[in-house]
């Protein structure tokens, strides 16, 4: 067993309970902004975990490249697509905003 096996054989599993966590968050929050947060970041550490499991199996750096950008790609684009469906949720209306702490958004009188 060689040390990249080791590195796989700790991080895909770590990547894959990430995942399974964060895909229960999402069926048991109970409003859109706590499902987001489930949806987003334990999914995109759990990606990321798997892809670094993945890599030292590559072969090769050049193996290895596209997993890297794929990782880039997620880290970049999640973010992204939570803040526009959350701010979309709350031009809509479809946000509780009692449960707000605080509605930097409310721009008032």
């Amino acid at each position: 067993m060689t040390a990249g096996d080791v590195v796989t054989a700790v991080l895909l599993p770590a990547g894959a309970a990430f995942c399974a966590v964060g895909a229960l968050g999402v069926l048991r929050f109970p409003d859109l902004l706590t499902r987001l947060h489930a949806a987003t970041k334990p999914q995109t550490i759990g990606l990321v975990l798997v892809l670094a499991g993945a890599a030292p199996q590559a072969g090769s750096v050049a193996a290895a490249a596209p997993l890297l950008l794929v990782a880039v790609f997620q880290l970049i684009t999640a973010p992204v697509a939570a803040q526009t469906i959350g701010a979309a949720a709350y031009r809509a209306g479809v946000l509780d905003r009692t449960a707000l702490t605080i509605d930097e958004t409310d721009r008032g009188p």
